[in-house]
């Protein structure tokens, strides 16, 4: 074995300008694959912690019915044991009570519908960024006040203004209809147009005295201290949450889970034509290195070494050619990517409005994942071997005096 990688690395060299062309064109395709795959990943990341970190959480532990049929019917009372886990889990950074409710919120003769979303504010602030997107006015800090935080489109639909008293009205969980006098101590604008005109944010506490609920919630909300253990953390929470439901992001925002995957898909795609070029490139490499030593191989046959030893060094040549080429290529791509990781790309002008708009961080990020090297690393050395099946198949139908006089 090592006379045949040194046969074959002494190969390599005999023509540097095409070893070279063949490694830069692979380490190129690497290097693009990397970049390409760490910007589409460290973006999704941005983008998926950003929009659950202002309202969903990564995960939120549920009825069983409640994601089907949202009512109060559906809520529970979390026992000690769910809690306990939620507080030891080290992936778990925060968690936090929630309350949804619809009702109709009144001001004179303006009435509109309302979702109500009762709220621990000290847990909340940990949990999602909800109560940092206050427009105008302040926050409330006690889980049983009377004070509340409105969509600023739905203030302006009602006609108040910040200080001004309100009455909201929503069914209760035993059928009654329940309501209460409220201050309006603030305004919230998140971009997510639904919420802004008819979001409204109230003590968790005052809400289940409001609704009869006692100590019953509608989902726990969990923020992770990473976004790739979200399976993991998911899988372990599901024996401690009994009957109830755990769902993630993907459940709960199925929109920006098929945004995010039709984009993947897109990704690879344009990868996949790219080492589509590389693979026509390595054969083509290869090919012609096989049969412009015809006359070599002939001879070698003929003194009798075996075809099979002249395969082993063909693709010996190329698992070098492509080994050389995948650490040049992962060098180049690690680096670009941490430059990007440091260095993220801000937009700007009406583009950076747009995204703030709709909710989202104005810049692309990139991301350092070991997997992302290896998952590229294999796939383009798996076709690397097999672009070099062909021009084995041909050495290995060689002749010996065909190869003696070919030219």
């Amino acid at each position: 074995m090592n006379l045949i990688l040194k046969l074959a690395w002494r190969n390599i060299w005999r023509n540097k300008r095409r070893s070279a062309l063949t490694m830069a064109a692979i380490s190129f395709a690497v290097m693009a694959a990397v970049s390409m795959r760490g910007l589409q990943i460290g973006t999704y990341e941005l983008n998926i912690d950003n929009s659950v970190s202002i309202y969903s959480g990564y995960i939120q532990i549920q009825h069983p019915d409640y994601y089907a049929s949202p009512s109060l019917r559906h809520s529970f009372n979390p026992d000690k044991k769910l809690i306990s886990y939620i507080n030891t889990n080290p992936h778990i950074i925060a968690f936090s009570r929630r309350i949804n409710a619809d009702g109709l919120i009144s001001s004179g003769e303006n009435t509109f519908g309302a979702m109500l979303t009762g709220i621990q504010p000290d847990a909340e602030l940990k949990v999602t960024t909800m109560l940092d997107k206050v427009n105008d006015g302040e926050i409330f800090i006690r889980p049983d006040t009377y004070d509340i935080l409105v969509g600023y489109k739905l203030l302006q639909n009602l006609k108040v203004r910040i200080g001004d008293e309100i009455i909201i009205l929503a069914q209760g969980l035993d059928g009654s209809m329940g309501n209460d006098r409220f201050r309006i101590t603030g305004t919230i604008k998140t971009g997510a147009e639904e919420f802004d005109a008819y979001g409204v944010l109230v003590g968790i506490e005052t809400l289940q005295e409001m609704l009869y609920m006692h100590n019953r919630v509608t989902a726990l909300t969990i923020r992770l201290d990473d976004v790739n253990n979200l399976n993991i953390v998911s899988d372990e929470l599901k024996p401690a949450a009994g009957l109830n439901s755990v769902l993630t992001w993907g459940n709960l925002m199925p929109e920006l889970r098929d945004a995010i995957a039709l984009d993947n898909i897109s990704g690879i795609l344009f990868l996949l034509i790219l080492f589509l070029i590389v693979a026509f490139g390595i054969i083509n490499t290869i090919l012609m290195s096989v049969i412009e030593r015809f006359n070599e191989f002939g001879v070698n046959l003929a003194i009798g070494m075996p075809h099979y030893k002249l395969v082993l060094v063909v693709f010996a040549e190329t698992i070098l050619i492509t080994i050389t080429a995948l650490a040049i290529g992962n060098i180049l791509g690690f680096a670009i990517n941490y430059y990007i990781v440091l260095n993220p790309i801000q937009f700007s002008g009406d583009i950076a409005n747009l995204y703030l708009e709709y909710g989202f961080l104005p810049e692309m990020r990139s991301s350092l994942q070991i997997s992302m090297f290896i998952q590229t690393s294999v796939i383009t050395l798996i076709i690397s071997l097999l672009s070099a099946i062909y021009p084995c198949v041909k050495l290995y139908k060689l002749e010996p005096l065909k190869g003696i006089r070919y030219t």
